[in-house]
């Protein structure tokens, strides 16, 4: 059985289906699955297990462009890839027109079908051609969490009970994990601005781990967030690091090495999630119900809510909690 995966961005969200990915391997152990992402998140996807193919889809850079030369190359290319194996489920966990027309273009098998979501739930966005492309759109209940959003659709798509254990199947290189730095990661950047922390409140938070002999590590993504990590570096002095910039891939092995990590809502929070480390996800509106971590995890990671933001004294009670030995 071979089975299309259909979910392009964001970091968060790719995150947040990979453990459909584990149930479907544990319920179908014969079936071959090809997910199609956007080539940003192809590196972390790569490194999920169970998948067999990672199909690149460029169509943030393509817009960019969408009448030059390589636009039409790498276009054709993909197109191609996508139709060179027939799918006996293509499944949209997207739930977006472009998400929809990519399942459609794919080429089924005999007797194949493409499923996708027959309505919005709560906090995700969702547009009517997906059920209108689709062969079979599923209903889910509109008030559900990111990660059973995903499972559920699968899971009635192909007609399987949702296994009990919750597993994200995210791998880090082995020698990266044994090799780490040991150290707490602050995951101070997002893509919104009104998620953020403030940077006086990360400093405060990294002189308490300082204090007790733990080194900060600081990844960045853009050059704001290269700043913001030299300034709390600067104010933290030799104890923290300002990581070089890497790809995902790169990233997820450098997350795992460490002890733990501290983070906004943002994509890199969700990947301390799927790799299971120490984790305090922060946020500034009560929105952990749908994205944070889930209650299976409880003890080991939780989200820490408050309006306008939480309290230093807060995350830093929830780290000594889901740190303790």
């Amino acid at each position: 059985m071979n089975i299309l995966i259909v979910k392009l961005s964001s970091l968060g969200d790719v995150i947040h289906a990979m453990p459909a990915v584990q149930d479907l391997r544990a319920a179908r152990p014969q079936a071959a699955i090809d997910w199609v992402v956007e080539g940003g998140f192809a590196p972390l996807v790569e490194r999920c297990e169970g998948v067999r193919h990672v199909i690149g889809f460029g169509l943030r850079r393509w817009r960019k462009a969408p009448l030059a030369p390589a636009t039409r190359v790498e276009w054709r290319a993909f197109r191609e890839q996508l139709r060179s194996q027939a799918y006996d489920a293509v499944i949209d966990l997207q739930g977006l027109t472009k998400s929809a027309l990519v399942a459609r273009a794919a080429r089924l098998a005999p007797g194949g079908q493409r499923y996708a979501m027959a309505n919005r739930t709560d906090g995700s966005s969702y547009e009517a051609p997906t059920r209108w492309l689709a062969d079979v759109a599923v209903r889910i209940e509109p008030r559900v969490h990111a990660v059973t959003r995903s499972r559920e659709l699968c899971a009635r798509a192909l007609g399987y009970e949702l296994p009990g254990q919750l597993r994200f199947g995210l791998r880090a290189s082995a020698a990266a994990a044994a090799g780490g730095e040991r150290c707490v990661a602050f995951v101070h950047g997002t893509s919104r601005a009104d998620k953020c922390w403030p940077e006086h409140h990360w400093i405060e938070l990294g002189r308490r781990l300082v204090a007790q002999g733990t080194r900060v590590a600081l990844p960045h993504g853009d050059d704001a967030e290269l700043e913001r990590a030299r300034r709390i570096a600067q104010a933290l002095g030799a104890a923290a690091q300002v990581w070089p910039r890497a790809n995902l891939g790169e990233l997820t092995d450098r997350l795992a090495g460490c002890s733990g990590v501290i983070g906004v809502d943002s994509g890199l929070s969700h990947v301390a999630v799927a790799l299971d480390l120490p984790h305090v996800q922060l946020y500034n509106f009560d929105t952990a119900w749908r994205t944070g971590p889930l209650p299976a995890s409880r003890g080991r990671q939780v989200s820490v809510y408050a309006a306008p933001m939480p309290a230093v004294d807060a995350v830093w009670q929830a780290w000594r909690e889901v740190s303790a030995p």
